[in-house]
């Protein structure tokens, strides 16, 4: 057995729950002695100042992140605001957290967050006058196969039209940059400058001292008792020193989310998972070095390993099987004094990941061990942060559920800032939103996904990425039963919802891959039924709310920017922010006078919800709104056969002057009630009915049995993205959404700056108008291999990085690559040749007039037209 499992075995005897450390970093290391009072006095607040009856903002938790909060709240001119702390600064996941900090991110803007936590971090110690313990040597992530070098060009792909400094390199360069590593299996490495760790102690002290220095007011030991929300919208924040009025409140509260969430009725889905990171005494061979190693992130061992002083510092994440959650804690509560406790470790848990760095670092298997830290991180299903002012409660935010809120802290504390003084978020991050959850989220379903996610950190990040725990839940459509065996399921806000269908021959399953796989052709054969035949596709996560009352018209005039349908019309309109930017798109029909439904994306239920009810109450409109998704099932019918099948099940009149495009009616189907709205979101001949759940595996058998002769089947949403790319229908949180406008977006027709209603965002618009674009969004083909993009591709001309994809697919109709693409006007003239970065390669692309295939109701149109010269 090697020294470090000798010393890794001794150490597995150790119970380490009682220790109190302090965290690895510049100036201090793990050990098993508590801090005294006064060696944190000068840092941390003390009840002897005068308490604050009134605040305008009241943040809950001395973590980084509440203290970034802060920090960015009191820097930007806030006067009154106040932090709680329930006993010391850091208490919680902060004060043994590994530290590590990097400006890389797979998503869109959540590499926003991580540039803007570094770039705080570095200049934090001069504006303060505390010291940080940032250390920047880089990071590098290694790939040791062929798919880990596929998933790296693919990021690089995503990361050529950010600021962030990227790059792939060769074994070479990593041996050059980590002198330290076996390099038998490195193939190659993403490097990324300015990477790095910092103390997680120093930092949370700093951005208090920052905090502090714009006015802010820390009070510690002062944990909050009781919250009791007024009518008004404020709150009173109790604590055993008194209490605070306050116009809003924050939870940052880490692994205490839940208790003061459910002061107010709320249970947060985060869960403590227990992490463990190993660090060990000097090592010559570091010690010889004459500059400091970079983080490396074994993805196939599954680890971090950084330089801790002269010594080295890993941590595993272990597999699902494996790894520990401290689940009593969701079902008992917390224990009421534990802060800078540790669990006990366990050797077993990490064994396998230790021999992996063993041979990846060979100078480990002689290192001495200094101690094995294990300590609660706080997960959500997802892994990702709930950020953001919270549905179902007036000026109640949250900052909970950080796995990584060293690096998230200081961009996290900028957006919520910016976003709680200018009444909208500075860019996009629904990936965030707390309001994604709700009450589908139960506690298997959470604990399922919180060890699917710790035990997924470091697996492949393929495009289309499904994960299978915890499913299905309790949101199950009408049809879910008769569709789940038949075809792949995607998970959409609790619901499962098919991607594409089984056919005889068909490889069923999912499986992952960085270019077309086993559903392209099977979508291929489904969009040819919906263009040739009739598709039937279960459309029941569509978000549904109701709304309707004596101001009913007044606030929807106020919170979009189209004009309201009449009685019986539907229509599509955005609801966009006070910059003018595209927070929204809703699909809205007034059903009789002043009730309206409103219909949005699975994906921005609650997002949306939360936007009405808070211009509701605030605006003091007399409306009620009601959330009815899980009432009314959604089934799509589409296809030029489509009509066919609907009229032998109804004595409705089906024509086009019978029922015309955008109308709503009230029918029976096979006798069952539905309301039917002649719209389709791939373009053909359609209708979306709305049905009572009950009813709704009834009218999907009547519709089946009644289309056989028409050729009737299933298609799934890898279909309908297709037809929907052909016709240039745009989509939300692609084409539009907090990062762009609706000009700039194309959706000049939807827009109605002429209306006499003062919508929100108008006068922004009419600015942004008046001023000129910068950039517009494009179409383009692309000349393509065996690849489609997906969308947030870069995109290239002269060598230059000019713009990004925002989605993309395979046009089976003209047999080529098609994405949407936002390029500076320069750009946009038809016919202008740029490239397309796809898994490192640069493939040729065209802009072309939008769309591809015109739409049925265009086409109709056109041919009546045609008929009318003849």
């Amino acid at each position: 057995m090697s020294r470090i499992l000798q010393l890794l075995s001794a150490h597995l005897r150790k119970d380490l729950a009682a220790c109190h450390g302090t965290i690895p970093g510049s100036v201090r290391t793990i050990s098993c002695t508590a801090r005294t009072h006064a060696e944190e006095s000068d840092a941390a607040s003390v009840l002897g100042k005068r308490w604050k009856d009134t605040a305008e903002t009241v943040i809950i938790g001395g973590g980084c992140v509440g203290a970034s909060v802060a920090y960015h709240l009191a820097k930007s001119g806030m006067k009154d605001v106040v932090l709680l702390e329930k006993s010391e600064l850091t208490a919680g996941s902060t004060w043994h957290a590994a530290g590590l900090t990097t400006y890389y991110h797979p998503g869109i803007n959540l590499k926003k967050v991580h540039y803007d936590s570094l770039k705080l971090y570095e200049r934090l110690e001069a504006e303060t006058g505390q010291a940080v313990g940032l250390h920047q040597p880089g990071s590098v992530r290694i790939a040791s196969s062929p798919a880990r070098v596929d998933e790296m060009k693919y990021q690089m792909t995503r990361t050529h039209w950010h600021v962030t400094e990227q790059y792939l390199i060769g074994p070479e360069k990593v041996k050059e940059l980590f002198p330290l590593l076996n390099m038998d299996k490195v193939l190659a490495g993403l490097y990324t400058p300015g990477d790095g760790h910092i103390d997680p102690y120093s930092l949370t002290m700093a951005l208090a001292a920052g905090a502090r220095m714009y006015g802010a007011q820390i009070y510690n030991p002062a944990p909050v008792t009781g919250l009791s929300p007024r009518a008004d919208g404020k709150w009173d924040v109790q604590t055993p020193h008194g209490t605070i009025l306050a116009n809003r409140i924050v939870n940052a509260t880490g692994f205490w989310a839940r208790e003061v969430g459910k002061m107010i009725g709320f249970d947060h889905p985060t869960i403590p998972v227990h992490h463990q990171y190993v660090v060990t005494a000097t090592v010559p061979e570091v010690k010889a070095l004459k500059k400091e190693l970079p983080v490396i992130r074994d993805l196939e061992g599954s680890y971090y390993l950084r330089q801790e002083r002269d010594g080295l510092l890993f941590g595993p994440y272990e597999k699902m099987e494996k790894m520990k959650l401290q689940d009593s804690w969701v079902t008992d509560g917390v224990p009421p004094g534990f802060g800078k406790e540790l669990f006990e470790s366990d050797l077993d848990r990490i064994m396998e990941h230790v021999e992996m760095a063993m041979e990846m670092v060979p100078v480990l298997k002689t290192a001495d061990i200094i101690n094995i830290v294990s300590g609660p991180i706080t997960y959500t299903p997802d892994l990702l942060p709930m950020v953001g002012p919270h549905q179902g409660v007036r000026n109640y935010w949250t900052a909970i559920g950080f796995g990584y809120g060293v690096i998230h802290a200081g961009g996290i504390g900028k957006f919520l800032s910016d976003w709680i003084r200018n009444g909208e978020p500075p860019y996009d991050l629904i990936e965030c939103d707390p309001n994604r959850y709700s009450k589908w989220v139960d506690v298997p379903f959470l604990c399922a996904k919180a060890r699917e996610s710790y035990g997924f950190n470091n697996v492949v990040g393929y495009p289309k990425e499904e994960r299978f725990a915890g499913r299905p839940t309790y949101r199950q459509s009408g049809v879910y039963q008769l569709l789940k065996d038949k075809g792949s399921m995607g998970f959409h806000a609790g619901w499962e919802q098919p991607h594409w269908f089984y056919k005889p021959g068909d490889e069923t399953g999912y499986k992952p891959s960085f270019r077309r796989t086993n559903w392209f052709k099977p979508v291929g054969r489904e969009y040819q039924l919906v263009m040739e035949k009739v598709g039937v596709i279960d459309l029941t996560p569509f978000a549904k709310f109701i709304v309707k009352g004596k101001d009913s018209n007044k606030l929807l005039d106020r919170l979009v920017a189209n004009t309201l349908p009449k009685v019986g019309v539907t229509n599509i309109s955005h609801m966009l922010t006070p910059a003018g930017k595209v927070f929204a798109e809703l699909t809205i029909t007034q059903l009789t006078p002043g009730e309206f439904l409103l219909i949005t994306g699975s994906g921005s239920e609650g997002h949306d919800l939360s936007w009405i009810e808070t211009e509701a109450q605030d605006g003091g409109y007399e409306v009620d709104i009601s959330n009815v998704t899980e009432d009314i099932g959604v089934l799509g019918i589409a296809g030029p056969n489509s009509r066919k099948v609907l009229q032998k099940l109804t004595n409705e009149d089906l024509s086009d002057a019978g029922f015309k495009f955008l109308q709503c009616k009230s029918i029976q189907l096979a006798g069952i009630p539905v309301r039917a709205i002649r719209i389709s979101y791939t373009g053909e001949l359609g209708w979306e009915l709305y049905i009572d759940q009950k009813n709704m595996a009834a009218v999907y058998q009547a519709m089946m049995e009644a289309g056989k002769d028409e050729g009737i089947d299933n298609f799934g949403t890898y279909a309908m993205s297709s037809l929907r790319l052909e016709k240039g229908f745009r989509g939300w949180g692609a084409e539009m959404n907090s990062d762009t406008n609706p000009l700039e977006a194309g959706l000049d027709y939807f827009i109605k700056l002429n209306k006499p209603a003062d919508f929100i965002g108008k006068a922004a618009l009419q600015e942004i108008k008046a001023k000129g674009l910068k950039r517009k969004l494009s179409y383009i083909t692309l000349d393509t291999d065996n690849i489609d993009p997906e969308g947030n591709e870069t995109v290239w001309h002269n060598g230059k990085v000019v713009g990004n994809t925002t989605s993309g697919a395979y046009s089976y109709g003209t047999q080529q690559s098609l994405a949407f693409a936002y390029l500076p006007l320069e750009l946009c003239s038809v016919g202008q040749k740029v490239e397309v970065e796809l898994l490192g390669r640069k493939y040729p692309a065209m802009v072309v007039q939008e769309p591809l295939v015109l739409t049925e109701p265009t086409r109709t149109r056109l041919q009546k037209k045609a008929k009318g010269k003849v």
